[in-house]
């Protein structure tokens, strides 16, 4: 059988038993792009800030890869860290919320779904904060609104711009009634960014539904979205079963919104850290420096 062997392709081997096998490859090293289906090297994915390269499908960032789009590398500080979730309420439902909390810390590394962060963009000073989507699906809950607190706070005392990332399924129903005070919490903090006279830039990327949408994610002096992006209050799906009436195409999509003028613009992420740093300058008069942070 020597000369079949020789037939064989190098990744085909056989076993002991005559039966040929492919040789193992390593896991996670293809990524398949939901919009176009093109199957890409993961690491040319990441490189690409997630973005297909062939069809421009945005997916979906951790909150730290969104701040390292966003902050310059040096002079960055975090804040409110510290501020940790608990179970006020005793929730169970099929299981009890400090093991959901422990299962999100463990698959994502982070204590909650928001990240907020001090530094500089284009060498202006701000405070961006950007949700953690793959904790609890970015749902806000206490820590959630203390930490936007915090980082608004900071904002206003340090004379900077204040910049939210927003990819939420809404409310953390885990928390009953505290999460949903945070919606009035986080709307209000931001009277005093706007009495200081200091810009507030909201990105909204996919998807930004439920409770973050009807606060603060659409009351930013600018509003841009990404991409593709769902954003809403409920689902398509749920407001087709409300209304039984069939949705237009592209419908809540971030381009369907622009087009009816719910937000500013659509700003692909490759290029958001640029746009926003004009954004900035724009808004607070001060030259944005031209070398890559």
């Amino acid at each position: 059988m020597g000369w079949l062997n020789k037939l064989l392709p190098p990744k085909i081997k056989r076993n002991d038993s005559g039966v040929a096998r492919r040789s193992s490859l390593p896991e996670g090293l293809w990524s398949k792009c939901p919009g176009c289906e093109a199957v890409l090297y993961a690491s040319d994915l990441a490189k690409n800030r997630n973005v297909c390269p062939k069809c421009g499908h945005h997916k979906r960032l951790e909150a730290r890869a969104r701040i390292d789009l966003l902050l310059d590398t040096e002079g960055r500080s975090e804040i409110a860290a510290e501020v940790l979730p608990v179970d006020s309420l005793g929730f169970k439902d099929s299981r009890a919320y400090p093991d959901r909390l422990q299962d999100a810390t463990a698959a994502t590394g982070e204590t909650d779904a928001l990240v907020v962060m001090r530094g500089t963009i284009r060498k202006l000073p701000a405070v961006v904060a950007a949700f953690e989507f793959d904790f609890m699906g970015g749902s806000m809950g206490s820590v959630l609104g203390e930490r936007f607190v915090r980082g608004v706070q900071a904002a206003v005392d340090n004379d900077e711009a204040f910049i939210c990332v927003t990819a939420s399924g809404g409310a953390r129903m885990q928390e009953g009634l505290f999460s949903l005070l945070q919606m009035a919490k986080t709307t209000a903090i931001l009277t005093r960014l706007a009495h200081a006279k200091l810009p507030f830039i909201s990105i909204l990327a996919d998807p930004t539904m439920g409770g973050v949408s009807a606060s603060f994610a659409f009351i930013g002096d600018i509003v841009i979205a990404e991409p593709g992006a769902l954003v809403g209050f409920a689902g398509p799906r749920v407001i087709e079963q409300t209304v039984r009436e069939t949705l237009p195409d592209g419908f809540q999509r971030s381009e369907f919104l622009l087009d009816k003028g719910a937000i500013d613009m659509i700003v692909d992420r490759r290029e958001m850290k640029d746009r926003v740093a004009s954004l900035l300058a724009l808004l607070q008069k001060q030259p944005a420096a031209d070398a890559p942070g």
